[in-house]
């Protein structure tokens, strides 16, 4: 909900557009399954790639860094497409720098703090590919996204997230010119925040008005947008599912209040809170957590169905429904217990209304088109999955309390019962810096198709 891309803490890696040479790209290796009914499932060969936000990017054809701490190389890079000329990005060594490994087949482990030859990574962020140089599209209307994950070492503070964005399936190769990396290099990413600390966007560097002062990292003139579908942004203590919708329905440059930044949060062309089910911040605080209903000590699987009004892939998306299964047993999504929010489980037009009425927040999701403008989107969705702290908020908004000067009592205030201070950025990086999640089993299909139960 307030993402902000993950802070590396070594000075050479940053992304760029044209190709080095220096170290192979080789992806890890991620199957997953598509079923049609259940133990009808058909294994596909995909893999996953590194973000170009977090490589090394240097001088074509030398080791000269484009960009270093949170500055770029005013030689290189005087303007946008000079610097997209002259810097190249480079293959990543997935599992020494980056601490992304494949403990076992169709299973992806992401360490939150990696030690390397540099210095250290902090956070990744990875993409799901359909083939070496395109992202796998998902048509998620009238469908089921399942998978396992494993949050027992994800303490407050950090987000495990899995999530769908509407990039192109090439990463923007084709569209410009200036991107000679594409999608085997993990470039083209956007979201509904809008993000602008994302240093190539459209083929061009982020260059004009670059500043900030967290010392590996910035945020320039423009922003990139698109419409997210959060299935799961989690860590052991607190988890929420959200959709996203813009007013766009393909990934889009930002400049200025569209990008809505600060006060301009509700003049953005992207809903940047969405619409949250937060099982704690809606009145069950037993059911997700360590010992709870949904025992975040242990594995589990979670499930996530895009039901449509009539039945079809191209019908209007109706609700978005969650069950998690843990031991064999199916456990249904928490029911709602807020005054003024009806009795649910899942995420529906009538629901973001109440939930927004009921915690006083604004509610730009309905605005921007609600549940029908979601469902456009999620006809062509690439798959996230990603380990994360913030440099925004420190994560208060997922588990603890938000805004922080308000009363807690108040409806929607508190989202879980981690310290609003667990999540600074160079307390948890100092404090758990072997922290880790589990990605692993990843099935989609048809409704009821990808899990059983004993």
């Amino acid at each position: 909900m307030y993402r902000s891309a993950a802070f590396l803490t070594f000075a050479s890696l940053v992304l760029g557009q044209q190709v080095g040479t220096y170290t192979a790209e080789r992806h890890p290796s991620m199957p997953i399954q598509v079923c049609t009914a259940p133990g009808q499932c058909t294994r596909e060969s995909t893999e996953v790639v590194l973000d170009a936000n977090w490589r090394w990017t240097h001088i074509t054809n030398g080791y000269t860094n484009c960009y270093t701490g949170n500055e770029w190389n005013a030689t290189a890079c005087p303007d946008g497409a000079t610097c997209a000329k002259n810097c190249a990005v480079d293959g990543a060594d997935y599992s020494g720098t980056y601490g992304i490994t494949t403990p076992s087949s169709g299973a992806l482990r992401l360490q939150f703090v990696k030690k390397n030859d540099n210095g250290q990574n902090v956070g990744s962020r990875v993409y799901l590919m359909a083939s070496s140089d395109k992202y796998k599209l998902f048509n998620l209307l009238n469908k089921e996204f399942t998978f396992d994950v494993d949050v027992s070492k994800l303490p407050c503070g950090l987000n495990g997230a899995v999530y769908f964005s509407e990039m192109l399936e090439d990463g923007g190769l084709k569209s410009f010119s200036g991107n000679k990396a594409g999608a085997k290099y993990g470039t083209g990413y956007c979201d509904s925040q809008c993000p602008q600390d994302i240093k190539f966007i459209n083929g061009e560097a982020n260059v004009e008005g670059w500043g900030g002062a967290d010392g590996n990292s910035g945020t320039g003139k423009y922003g990139i947008c698109c419409a997210e579908m959060d299935i799961w942004e989690a860590n052991s203590d607190a988890t929420a599912y959200t959709p996203h919708v813009c007013s766009v329905n393909e990934q889009t440059r930002c400049e200025g209040v569209d990008c809505g930044a600060g006060s301009d949060r509700y003049n953005s062309i992207c809903d940047k809170d969405g619409c949250d089910f937060n099982s704690y911040r809606l009145g069950n605080r037993e059911f997700y957590g360590p010992g709870k209903t949904v025992d975040t000590t242990r594995p589990f699987t979670i499930v996530t169905q895009f039901v449509t009004d009539d039945g079809t892939d191209s019908g209007n998306l109706k609700s978005i429904h969650r069950y998690y299964v843990q031991d064999g047993n199916v456990i249904p999504n928490s029911v709602t217990e807020v005054a003024g929010v009806d009795q649910t489980n899942f995420i529906s037009e009538g629901f973001c209304e109440q939930q927004k009425s009921a915690f006083g927040d604004n509610n730009y999701f309905g605005q921007l088109g609600g549940m029908r403008a979601m469902g456009e989107s999620l006809k062509k969705m690439v798959l996230v999955l990603s380990i994360w702290d913030d440099h925004a908020v420190n994560m208060n908004w997922l588990d603890s309390i938000f805004p922080n000067d308000a009363d807690p009592e108040q409806p929607g205030v508190a989202r879980g019962r981690c310290d609003p201070a667990d999540g600074v950025p160079a307390t948890i990086e100092a404090a758990h810096p072997d922290a880790y999640v589990i990605y692993s089993n990843i099935k989609f299909g048809a409704i009821n198709s990808t899990f059983t139960a004993n």
